[in-house]
């Protein structure tokens, strides 16, 4: 019996996601812990492994198709001993269906027991906000109504319109593909992957003919593309001479009266959105700042990366900064809490979240047990993580979880910021920039390197003097490293 491949919930936030790419095509033979596919999370890109064993038999989601439910079937398995080619796709309402053979006529999209296909999150979402599905046309497989075709029309726009109104004249039938956008102004549907490629390699998305679902532009579409044998664009009537073209055709007016490009926000932007909001609208976030002088720190890191050039180790400041939080955290552990409602965890173990910049949008890396972990031990794994993280590889263990975070911006030149509290956490540390300023050293005045310092700490769980605490002890080991050492 063929066995259905399904949607994996890839992060504990995860509803739905976008089936980035294929690694696999139907004929393979699978084997356990092969890797099938590239999934983009709420989170980050991952890869998708197989658990089952036979001869894939059917892909029934396309690569670059957006919000797929957890649990939807994405494709078909068969087993050993079986005809791969007699197996079928999943007719059921919970799956996309497979895109029709060319020479088939497309059929309109069956409806569900309780009104038109719809995926789970879009009736949801209709159903919270009192949207009709009946009025909706979906623009997902097959008709389908998807979450975004909701959102759509909540906000009077987009592609997903409500039936009823007069149909637009169609065009007349073409012997080949039609690019994704033929005119000014008018909307491409790509896939958030094929849009970053696209824009990595300066390539016109109107230019590019998509083969995804509704003519969606994927990966694939990106990578096959030849300028060379780009359709021209289609020849529009020549306006009067004396007109000249109004400045916003090329791009609509935004409510601000200026050109702009709609952007999709991908799922890790949304989830980013969405809790950052939620922390400052429930958190009571206190803000605490101290300068540090940094000429020690920087003096011992010289010695440090000279003694360890032979491993081919070579310490950040901000190494030795994760380190210096963590053991401040082991001195002052009433900061290294969580509130819990009527409850507060306090952890005996210093795993700090590093925020790190990747193409997707903001994730942060765990180093756990810093607090016992060498200098160079958290110098390696944190350059790994980093590469993982803008490679979008990332594994859900090496990011969920955390007791305290840091965010360093110091690189940028950034002087000092207040940061947003991650929850459950607790406490963010804000690392600015440093710099040559006139600073008072065992009470004469000199230039020293100075950076400034910011906690933010949730005052339900911890009080400012203590909060005060940590910022003393975090100061004392910057400026006097042994301890970072020892």
């Amino acid at each position: 019996m063929a066995l259905e491949i399904k949607m994996p919930a890839l992060s504990p936030t995860m509803e739905e996601g976008t089936l980035a790419k294929w690694l696999v095509k139907v004929g393979d033979t699978v084997n356990s812990g092969d890797i099938m596919a590239e999934i983009e999370t709420d989170k980050a890109t991952m890869e998708f492994e197989a658990v089952d064993e036979g001869v894939l038999a059917a892909i029934v989601v396309e690569e670059g198709t957006e919000n797929v439910s957890v649990g939807s079937v994405i494709a078909m398995l068969a087993e050993e001993g079986e005809d791969a080619s007699e197996v079928s796709a999943p007719s059921s309402d919970s799956a996309p269906a497979l895109a029709p053979e060319p020479e088939s006529e497309p059929s309109p999209a069956p409806a569900a027991k309780d009104g038109p296909a719809a995926t789970p999150t879009a009736r949801r979402l209709a159903e919270a906000n009192g949207v009709d599905l009946g009025q909706i046309e979906g623009t997902g497989p097959n008709g389908k109504i998807t979450k975004g075709d909701i959102e759509t029309a909540m906000g009077g726009g987009g592609a997903a319109t409500v039936t009823g109104a007069s149909p637009a004249p169609q065009p007349a039938p073409s012997p080949a593909p039609a690019p994704a956008s033929s005119s000014p102004g008018e909307r491409i549907i790509a896939s958030p992957l094929a849009k970053r490629i696209a824009e990595q390699s300066s390539i016109d998305l109107s230019a590019v003919t998509g083969t995804g679902p509704n003519g969606r532009i994927v990966k694939a579409d990106i990578e096959n593309f030849d300028p060379a044998s780009a359709p021209a664009p289609a020849a529009s009537t020549p306006a009067p001479a004396s007109s000249a073209p109004a400045p916003s055709a090329a791009q609509p007016a935004s409510e601000f009266d200026a050109p702009y490009e709609e952007q999709k926000l991908n799922n890790v932007r949304k989830v980013i959105a969405r809790r950052l909001t939620e922390a400052k609208q429930q958190i009571p976030h206190i803000y605490l700042t101290v300068d540090v002088r940094l000429d020690p720190l920087l003096s011992l890191r010289k010695q440090l990366n000279a003694s360890l050039e032979a491993d081919g180790v070579k310490l950040s400041v901000n190494d030795l900064i994760i380190k210096a939080l963590a053991r401040a955290l082991q001195r002052e552990p009433q900061c290294n809490v969580s509130f819990q409602g009527d409850f507060m965890h306090q952890y005996s173990r210093q795993d700090i979240s590093v925020a790190v910049a990747a193409p997707t949008g903001l994730i942060t890396p765990i180093i756990r047990d810093a607090g016992r972990k060498g200098l160079s031990e958290i110098s390696t794994e944190m350059k790994e993580l980093a590469g993982k993280a803008r490679d979008g590889k990332l594994q859900p263990h090496e990011y969920q979880g955390g007791t305290a975070s840091l965010s360093n911006l110091g690189m940028f030149g950034t002087k000092n910021f207040d940061a947003v509290i991650n929850p459950p956490q607790a406490m963010i540390l804000a690392v600015g920039a440093g710099e040559q300023r006139p600073h008072v050293v065992d009470g004469a005045l000199q230039v020293a390197t100075v950076m400034s310092v910011t906690g933010s700490f949730d005052h339900r769980a911890i009080d400012g003097v203590d909060g005060a605490k940590l910022l003393d002890q975090f100061r004392s080991l910057i400026e006097n490293p042994m301890g970072l050492v020892v």
